[in-house]
């Protein structure tokens, strides 16, 4: 998904007449940039994982169970060279086991079933290896990390880069690493069959 976001701010003072008629009126800004180069990502296999079915008495009874990581193929083509990142919305909001990453829906309604996690591995440009990079306030700062999660941008630098900050690419191709974690047993009702219901979109973002 592509988005080019736009802001609109407004200011509006509310208060006694006095207040209102020295404020007769309002600036609005429209801020926002369009770029030239557009650029299409692609997810092997469309982004699907399937754990097949899990008998319940094989999960950990008072711990976390971890299941088999899956690797898909990433690739993003530009028309030229652009910055972008990558974050995700999770839409099953509210049902993971830890907030920060991404649910895999609820048992009986209220009981977490676990929680999905990603991250970026062995990305490769057309001008070599790259180094993934987090930025967890908008762009404004970048950090080495390699998660791909809501609230935070994943973008690509040069391999030997000192500085944390997103480097233009055309071309990108790169591992999504699936990560999947069910809750203890312990806090589940498992007496009927319960799908592993994670549902994710992954946003690729100009920057």
């Amino acid at each position: 998904m592509n988005k080019i976001f736009t802001s609109l701010t407004t200011a509006l003072l509310l208060g006694n007449s006095a207040t209102a008629s020295a404020a007769a009126t309002v600036d609005l800004t429209v801020k926002g940039r369009i770029t030239p180069n557009a650029c299409q990502l692609q997810l092997a296999n469309g982004g699907a994982v399937d754990h097949g079915k899990l008998a319940a008495k094989d999960l950990n009874i008072e711990e976390i169970t971890v299941l088999d990581q899956y690797r898909r193929q990433l690739s993003v083509r530009c028309e030229g060279p652009t910055l972008l990142a990558l974050n995700t919305v999770d839409n099953q909001a509210g049902s993971a086991l830890v907030p920060s990453l991404h649910g895999l829906g609820l048992v009986n309604g209220s009981e977490k079933l676990g929680y999905l996690a990603f991250s970026l591995a062995d990305p490769v440009s057309e001008s070599g290896p790259m180094r993934p990079i987090v930025s967890g306030n908008k762009g404004a700062t970048w950090n080495t990390g390699t998660a791909v999660t809501h609230g935070l941008l994943t973008s690509v630098t040069h391999a030997e880069n000192p500085r944390h900050t997103p480097v233009a690419i055309t071309t990108l191709d790169a591992q999504l690493v699936f990560y999947t974690y069910i809750a203890p047993s312990n806090t589940l009702t498992l007496t009927e069959e319960v799908p592993l219901d994670g549902d994710v979109t992954l946003e690729m973002k100009y920057l």
